[in-house]
């Protein structure tokens, strides 16, 4: 047998691809079009009532309803984005965008929290005199819209991490708008204008408090982290008790996009090359029971020409 044939057999890539990715559904662009039109025209009529209502709670919620606005946009293009195919710069498409915008959505969330906060203590420092009216009807028209755009994102919001940011804010926001015509009938029948500016930190802290989480979890997909709901030890133990697998070095699990999970492994075989039947059931079992489906596995026999990976250490 000849040397390359002996080296083909040392290191022999074996990549097998598995094709159940869970992208989010086509008509989430219908569901993203109303969305946006319905939370933009929603933004103008917040806006001028606020103004002419004096109403804080109502121009903060405005404004973190733009916010949302932007990120429906950012998820709906991050989304349009991964479904872009591979290219010769771009090997793995553009699958990263969609925790790329995830990351920018909490930035920009949290920027505008900090807006808020600042106008509700200058508000309560210096008090005006609210329309509670126009604050509680406007606001109720908040609940329907924000409502309604929940209900729309509601059946992807487990299968995607943009979609499930969605949903997330457009549901708070139908609780925010609740609180603020709470607020309007609590200054309409008591006349304690105070209520209106609470509300605005209320409003910022229950953003502070949602983005969190997407936040840390964006940053994790843009760390290549193991993502969210797969063990890298349960991983390791279902790989290393494979028959005629004694090893495994360079064991590397992350996101290629908020709906789709890599895997590269070393698996150290003595016994030789297992066939592609016994790497055909890894993957399926990888993609069953792990959710991971794009699984890259490269069989080594240990004959004594040590991987150049095998330390941990070595990335």
């Amino acid at each position: 047998m000849s040397d390359d044939h002996d080296e083909h057999r040392q290191h022999d890539h074996s990549h097998h691809h598995h094709h159940g990715h869970s992208h989010a559904p086509k008509d989430f662009t219908m569901a993203f079009a109303v969305a946006v039109s319905l939370n933009l025209g929603f933004v103008i009529v917040e806006v001028v009532y606020g103004y002419w209502a004096s109403s804080l709670a109502l121009i903060a919620d405005a404004g973190h309803n733009l916010s949302d606005v932007l990120a429906l946009v950012l998820a709906w293009g991050a989304i349009w984005l991964s479904k872009r195919k591979p290219s010769a710069m771009y090997s793995y498409g553009l699958r990263s965008s969609s925790f790329l915008a995830s990351l920018a959505n909490s930035i920009l969330l949290l920027v505008v929290t900090g807006g808020i906060i600042w106008e509700s203590i200058d508000r309560l420092i210096h008090p005006t005199v609210v329309a509670a009216n126009v604050m509680i009807w406007v606001a109720a028209i908040g609940i329907f819209v924000n409502g309604i755009t929940a209900t729309l994102f509601a059946r992807g919001r487990n299968s995607d991490l943009n979609i499930r940011t969605a949903y997330f804010h457009m549901a708070a926001d139908a609780l925010i708008s609740l609180a603020v015509v709470i607020g309007g009938l609590i200054i309409k029948y008591t006349g304690w204008t105070a209520i209106d500016p609470l509300l605005g930190l209320i409003v910022s802290f229950t953003i502070i408090a949602s983005t969190w989480e997407l936040l840390r979890e964006s940053i994790n997909y843009a760390l290549h982290a193991v993502p969210t709901g797969i063990s890298y030890e349960d991983v390791y133990r279902y790989l290393k008790s494979l028959k005629g697998v004694a090893k495994i070095h360079d064991l590397h699990i992350w996101g290629m996009s908020t709906t789709e999970t890599a895997m590269t492994a070393h698996l150290i075989c003595p016994s030789g090359h297992p066939g592609d039947a016994f790497l055909n059931r890894i993957t399926h079992e990888l993609a069953t029971r792990f959710s991971i489906h794009h699984a890259t596995l490269q069989i080594e026999i240990g004959d004594g020409a040590a991987c150049a990976l095998e330390p941990d250490e070595v990335v």
